[in-house]
């Protein structure tokens, strides 16, 4: 398990989502959105699923996943890999789901900020439509990637 710096902890924290991907048992890749629960900086993630969807199918035969973020404007990125040590439905208690009731609430608010500054996105609120989570994703993150090219690094 490796340690998840502050930064990157708090980089996942500000995102309003980030992109997963499993490979499914034909090997071709799969990418989703998720939402994060927690994050332990001891090396656990908590994702919830909305779905029983392909994510689910692919981590029946294959345990290893990456969670992909990424700020265009502040041209930083990173890319989270590591083994799906669990998959509960019993983890989605009360306060998960407030947890992620307040998370909707927020992408609500950004979206209408942002249309009142005249950005247009989309014409409705699409995340009033998401279901109720059904499980919890536990990933044991095994490596961390800066996406930030080297060159720019320096």
């Amino acid at each position: 398990m490796k340690k998840i710096p502050e930064e990157i902890v708090d980089f996942f924290y500000n995102q309003g989502f980030v992109i997963t991907s499993t490979l499914g048992i034909d090997k071709i890749p799969h990418t989703s959105c998720k939402g994060i629960v927690e994050i332990d900086p001891k090396g656990l993630i908590y994702l919830l699923d909305l779905y029983r969807g392909q994510t689910y199918e692919n981590l029946k035969h294959h345990k290893y996943l990456s969670i992909t973020a990424v700020d265009e404007h502040r041209f930083k990125g990173y890319c989270l890999k590591g083994e799906v040590k669990s998959i509960r439905e019993e983890d989605i208690t009360d306060k998960v789901i407030e947890a992620w009731g307040n998370r909707v609430t927020s992408r609500i608010t950004q979206r209408l900020l942002k249309n009142m500054h005249g950005e247009k996105g989309h014409p409705k609120h699409p995340e009033i439509l998401l279901p109720k989570p059904e499980f919890m994703i536990v990933i044991q993150v095994e490596e961390i990637v800066d996406l930030k090219p080297q060159h720019i690094k320096e």
